[in-house]
């Protein structure tokens, strides 16, 4: 017997994301961190960030980006069989962040887990829904990205802490006509540079403790040089084995969503993937590096904005700690809602 081909795709259906209301100017912030408002936007590019307020956790956030996009679809939460949380900043180390979100939302049919693979989250979150939406075409996932770092900052180290906001964003997958939707998703691993990004206490090789604390092994920390030459050593060869398996050009690409990690390597990145005449909506100079929110932040905003048409072929290109790649090629499906942000 010939097997049934199926007549829909993936893709993604709404959008929606949340930033928390306290705006951090540079001005506001370098008094914090012992520098100039002129060093920190020249150095990355951010103008302003936003702060979650002290009753904010990660999953707020993500709870309100997910209503934001249930809103504006017509999707029953009934419906949901999937939620989907990206992030590396999660509430607590147990129960997962996604429970707390399934609870608030009263998606009680739906399967959730966490996933954490810091800034290539969302990415890699859309690659699963893809599977399972493709075995359960019947019903939909919220695939969101949501982090709170400015909780982990060591506000001494002015070259970290200045790059980082607090945001969430999320995409409504589900069923879509063939040949829109998911095209392919590139994912790769890179364990040997697992060093580059950590938070080292907190977990079961250096549990919490007075010492811990003390030394300041609770903060995030980050190699900025060493991410530099990571990201464009490996990012863009991704992005070109992916547009080449599928068929298509460099050239025929309408819009790149890459992770914005900050301003300047945002730049040299798109022109190290031979993209500079594709769209890039930039949102890093208004809400900083949004971590597993940033590429999911960023395609609500174009979304919203009208930018992003029926069709369009869309790139996201997703890294981060561990250090991971994650890309995606669509053709875009989501509707533009009537109202701007």
């Amino acid at each position: 017997m010939a097997q049934k081909v199926a007549a829909h795709s993936t893709g993604i259906l709404a959008t929606g994301s949340y930033l928390p209301a306290q705006e951090i100017a540079n001005e506001d912030l370098a008094r914090r961190v012992g520098v100039d408002a002129e060093w920190i936007l020249r150095k990355t590019q951010i103008e302003s960030r936003r702060h979650a307020a002290p009753h904010e956790a990660t999953s707020d956030l993500a709870i309100q980006a997910c209503l934001d996009a249930l809103k504006r679809s017509d999707i029953d939460i009934g419906r949901i069989g999937y939620i989907i949380v990206a992030t590396s900043t999660g509430d607590s180390p147990q129960p997962p962040t996604s429970y707390l979100v399934q609870d608030a939302l009263g998606a009680h049919a739906a399967a959730c887990f966490d996933i954490n693979v810091v800034c290539s989250g969302f990415v890699y979150g859309l690659a699963i829904a893809d599977s399972l939406i493709t075995l359960r075409p019947d019903t939909y996932a919220l695939v969101v990205g949501a982090d709170l770092y400015s909780r982990q900052l060591d506000f001494a180290d002015r070259r970290t802490s200045v790059l980082f906001g607090d945001g969430s964003g999320v995409a409504i997958v589900g069923a879509v006509p063939k040949p829109s939707g998911f095209i392919d998703f590139e994912l790769s691993s890179h364990g040997a540079a697992h060093g580059l990004i950590g938070i080292k206490a907190g977990g079961s090789r250096q549990p919490a403790s007075h010492e811990s604390v003390a030394d300041g092994g609770h903060y995030f920390r980050m190699d900025g040089r060493g991410v530099t030459e990571f990201v464009l050593e490996h990012v863009p060869p991704a992005m070109k084995s992916l547009v080449d398996r599928t068929g298509f050009g460099l050239d025929e690409i309408d819009a790149f969503f890459p992770h914005q990690a900050n301003g300047r390597l945002m730049t040299e990145l798109v022109e190290r993937c031979g993209l500079t005449g594709t769209h890039t909506p930039r949102i890093v100079e208004r809400y900083g590096n949004l971590g597993s929110a940033s590429v999911a932040v960023a395609l609500d905003v174009a979304n919203r904005s009208g930018i992003l048409k029926q069709d369009d072929l869309v790139l996201l290109a997703g890294f981060g700690g561990g250090m991971s790649v994650g890309a995606c090629l669509l053709r875009w499906t989501a509707r533009a809602p009537q109202e701007a942000r």
